[in-house]
């Protein structure tokens, strides 16, 4: 399978690990000029740079629960690239907060930092990635959901209301930036091997977990990259909207 992105911009948040990292990776060695942003892990994402094919790539640390750094960084991109193609925001949290045995003061923490960086965060990079858009008329946005907010997530259940939210807003957002010709992605991942699930994925639970896939195992974050790169290709705008499940047929849904 094989793209063409020469020449442009590709904003990924998160991207210096996991996920992110291997979708800068694949849009590097496709043409992009690729920018990455990380929260703390500056070390993985001056690597990740390190490993990209050639190209006008960079990286920025930013929280995306913060509004003002956000407003900040698009500050600083514009500057630098003027235009953006394609927004892929996959920063996010898997917080353990189990109602019936997490403190309160535990409870009120996991489900704020949760929204703000699954939800809020998001919403607020497409607003400003968006206006971006606009002045060029067009552009890709992909939102990395999960198959915990159709399923459930009774260990984590604001990861999976704040995935669920993401889908809902991308939907309004689709319909609102489409008259810009700008389309709104959503894939949903079950279980990725990344360094967010290895958790759960090494301990006893784990081959339960990959058990629920026909399969018998999870994604592969190659295969969600893939999946990204098909959905900010040119003439899938029709697509927009949609929400494409990626979970080896371990939860069915219509």
């Amino acid at each position: 399978m094989t793209f063409d992105f020469n020449n442009k911009n590709v904003l990924i948040t998160g991207g210096s690990r996991g996920i992110g990292r291997v979708t800068a990776q694949l849009f590097a060695a496709s043409g992009a000029n690729v920018i990455i942003t990380y929260k703390t892990s500056r070390e993985a994402a001056e690597q990740t740079l390190a490993d990209l094919k050639p190209g006008n790539h960079s990286s920025y640390q930013l929280d995306v629960t913060d509004p003002a750094a956000i407003e900040h960084f698009f500050n600083l991109y514009q500057q630098k690239y003027k235009t953006l193609d394609v927004l892929v925001n996959n920063a996010a949290v898997f917080l353990e907060h189990r109602i019936l045995t997490a403190s309160y003061d535990s409870w009120q923490q996991s489900w704020d930092e949760t929204v703000k960086t699954n939800l809020t965060g998001p919403a607020n990079m497409c607003y400003f990635a968006s206006r971006l858009m606009v002045n060029q008329n067009g552009g890709k946005i992909i939102n990395v959901s999960s198959r915990g907010a159709f399923r459930g997530e009774p260990d984590h259940p604001a990861y999976g209301a704040s995935k669920a939210g993401l889908n809902a807003m991308s939907q309004s957002l689709a319909i609102a930036l489409a008259p810009n010709n700008i389309s709104v992605h959503i894939i949903a991942p079950g279980f990725v091997e990344t360094e967010m699930a290895a958790g759960l994925l090494n301990s006893a639970e784990g081959e339960f977990i990959k058990k629920q896939s026909p399969f018998g195992r999870v994604a592969k974050p190659e295969e969600v990259a893939r999946l990204i790169a098909v959905y900010a290709s040119d003439g899938l705008e029709f697509t927009s909207a949609g929400i494409v499940d990626l979970n080896g047929a371990s939860y069915l849904r219509s």
